[in-house]
Formats: C-alpha cells, sequence, structure tokens
C-alpha cells in the first residue's frame, strides 16, 4: 500500500524538503513510500532527466526508518499486482489549469515538463482524477487530518495515492527538517567525494563554503528588502518563528569583505591550510580572490576542478564534501545549503552562515579568535 508523488519543483535542494515531508506524510498515514527519481535538466535536453533515488542515497537507510522502495522497484514488482493501468488514478488539491488537457483529467497530472516525462519514464497513464480536498498535507498542525486520510481512502479500497505534485511543503516544516538524518548518501557519491578531496584538498582540516553567485540568485535576494517573513530556507538560521534575527540582504548575497572576513576566520579556527567553495558561479570569484589580496599565506581557495576537461561540477559529491568539512559556511537562504546543515547537524558537527548573526561582524578579532570551531569529522 503506497505513496507516490511528483517531486520536480525547483533544484536539488528543494526536492530534498519535498522529500522530507513526504517520508513523514507516509510514515503519518502508515503506507510505503515509493520513492521517486530526482528530476534534473540537463544542458541540450528538452525534457527533464529521470535519476533514480538510489543513485544519490541509500534507500535502506530511509526504509530502515519507515518501508521505502524506488520507483522503479515499485513498477517493476508491485504496480503490475496492485496499481493495474486501468486503476491509475492521480490526485491533487483541486482542479488544475491545464494547457491541452481533456476535462476528464482535472489535476492535468502529466501537463507539461517536467510531469509529462517524469510519469513517461515509466510508462504511466492516469485514468482519471481524484480530488481529495479539503484534506490537506499538513499532518501536524491539523488535528485528526491523519485519521480524516486513513478513513476516506483506506488502503484495501486505494492501494496506491499517486499524487500530481509532492504531498508535502516547501520550504520543510521544522517537524521534518531533523529527518535529513535518515538521508545518506551512497557510496557511489561518497567514493566520488573522496576522489575530489584527495585531487584537490591537502590531507589536512579544511573548511567547506557554499557561495550562490548567479544572477539568477542575485535578482532573488533583491526581494528581501520587501520581505516581512522567512525566504526560501531562511529559518534554518533565523529560526521559524524569526526568534534568531530577521532577514536582510546581505544575508542572502553577502558582499565581499564580509565572505573573506569570515574566511579568513574559519581557517584560524580550524588551523585549516585550505578552504573548498562550492559556488554556481565560478566566474565571480576573481573579486573574491581580490578581496583576500595580502592574505595569500593564510590559506589556499580550491574550487571545483573537473578531472576531465568541460565537465560539469559534480553538486552531490560537493555536499557530501561539504558535509565534512571541519568546518562549513553557508548561504542562510540557500536550500542547497540547508541539505549541508541538516546533514552536519544530525552529525553534531558545526556549521555558520554569511552575515549571521548581524551583531558578530561588530565584534573584534580578539573577541572572534577566543572560541575557535571544534574540528569535524575528516572521513567521509
Amino acid at each position: 500500500m503506497a505513496i507516490s508523488g511528483l517531486l520536480f519543483a525547483g533544484r536539488f535542494g528543494n526536492q530534498m524538503d519535498y522529500f522530507l515531508g513526504t517520508l513523514s506524510f507516509a510514515k503519518e498515514l502508515n503506507r510505503t513510500l515509493v520513492l521517486a527519481p530526482w528530476v534534473e535538466y540537463h544542458m541540450r535536453q528538452p525534457k527533464s532527466i529521470q535519476v533514480p533515488f538510489d543513485e544519490y542515497f541509500r534507500v535502506d537507510k530511509v526504509a530502515k526508518y519507515h518501508p521505502a522502495i524506488t520507483m522503479e522497484t515499485f513498477m517493476g514488482e508491485i504496480a503490475p499486482k496492485i496499481w493495474p493501468p486501468s486503476k491509475r488514478i492521480s490526485f491533487c488539491y483541486q482542479q488544475r489549469q491545464a494547457y491541452g488537457e481533456p476535462p476528464t483529467d482535472p489535476c492535468a497530472a502529466k501537463n507539461g515538463n517536467p510531469p509529462g516525462p517524469f510519469w513517461d519514464t515509466y510508462g504511466i497513464d492516469f485514468v482519471s482524477s481524484e480530488l481529495h480536498s479539503p484534506l490537506s498535507y499538513d499532518l501536524w498542525n491539523v488535528a485528526g487530518e491523519a485519521e480524516r486520510w486513513r478513513r476516506r481512502y483506506p488502503p484495501h479500497r486505494w492501494p496506491v495515492l499517486a499524487f500530481a505534485g509532492s504531498p508535502a511543503s516547501y520550504p520543510v516544516l521544522e517537524v521534518n527538517a531533523g529527518l535529513q538524518r535518515h538521508f545518506q548518501w551512497s557510496e557511489a557519491v561518497r567514493e566520488r567525494a573522496r576522489q575530489l578531496r584527495r585531487r584537490l584538498l591537502p590531507a589536512a582540516p579544511f573548511v567547506g563554503v557554499h557561495l550562490r553567485l548567479g544572477s539568477d540568485w542575485e535578482r532573488a535576494c533583491a526581494h528581501t528588502r520587501q520581505a516581512t517573513g522567512n525566504m526560501f530556507s531562511s529559518a534554518q538560521c533565523l529560526g521559524y518563528r524569526q526568534q534568531h534575527g530577521r532577514l536582510t540582504e546581505r544575508l542572502c548575497y553577502p558582499d565581499w569583505p564580509t565572505v573573506a572576513r569570515q574566511m579568513r576566520r574559519a581557517a584560524r579556527h580550524t588551523r585549516a591550510p585550505a578552504v573548498y567553495v562550492a559556488t554556481d558561479a565560478p566566474e565571480r570569484l576573481d573579486s573574491l580572490r581580490r578581496e583576500l589580496r595580502g592574505h595569500e599565506q593564510e590559506f589556499e581557495l580550491v574550487t571545483w576542478q573537473p578531472a576531465e576537461p568541460g565537465r560539469p561540477a559534480d553538486a552531490h559529491a560537493e555536499l557530501a564534501l561539504l558535509a565534512r568539512a571541519n568546518l562549513f559556511i553557508g548561504n542562510c537562504v540557500s536550500s542547497f545549503s540547508a541539505v549541508v546543515f541538516r546533514e552536519r547537524d544530525a552529525l553534531g558537527l558545526p556549521s555558520a552562515f554569511w552575515a549571521f548573526p548581524e551583531d558578530s561582524e561588530s565584534e573584534s578579532e580578539s573577541d572572534r579568535d577566543a572560541d575557535p570551531a571544534r574540528p569535524g569529522r575528516d572521513e567521509l
């Protein structure tokens, strides 16, 4: 008796948030979770690419917390028995606006890209839709909601709940953030991270940082000027009720003096001879190098260098690498940084954020040096 859902919204970090919420949703309803593939967009590919869940994470670690199987296993071994083509119904809260879809499909589950390619990858077509309104995905803040789901959709009548979108919220709810500990990198990703470390970093402590620098992110951060609450993943440092601070543009897109100052401080605290920088815009790092001029002897600035010319950065290996740095500095607003922060939090490893807290920038250098960061675990 399973739950499946399309987790296509946004990049990897956003999809990770949806996975955490969907795992919790399945557990509350006591249904096996069908682990959807990761949706990726490759250059010169007109349609989205579906990457099996277990290419990046271990299924057995998720299943140890709650029964879970991959989409490939479900469609190959279980769907033919309990979910034949004539019984495939898509679930959504209310009717969706669709372009070119017949009126018999209110959920428009296969409309557009990536929904169409997602379901087509597994040869899935839907015969009808089920609108589950007023039932919501929030089973933690709405009293009795899980029991209402179970009564309305008993497993013996509805063996599969296939959602047109993820049955979870973005950003991840506070109650579900800790589930990151059940998402452990596959051995293939861990090995790529080990190779990355051996190839680019000295055999010594290192600081790992994430700098979101792309022009699209810069434009998004401009919206913080009008924001009154959290944005994207900013609750990871500000708190879900902003009890630890307020959102600022500098928190989202820090200036170079702030970045350079925090890097130097982190390298001193951890006695790290190198700082690894994961970024979406490596061409902008020249500004950082100019800001660090005169301090080149303090540490080496390391960033992605392909083993083969022209290969793009391996984002998953970088995430695994950053998770085991002696100290990590991330972007408070970024869901990419949030993946690293949550994993490190589960491991008890120290993390920090750019320009946070605000008053820390007013401290003297000697005050900041007085409390060095605890070294993290070196192994991958």
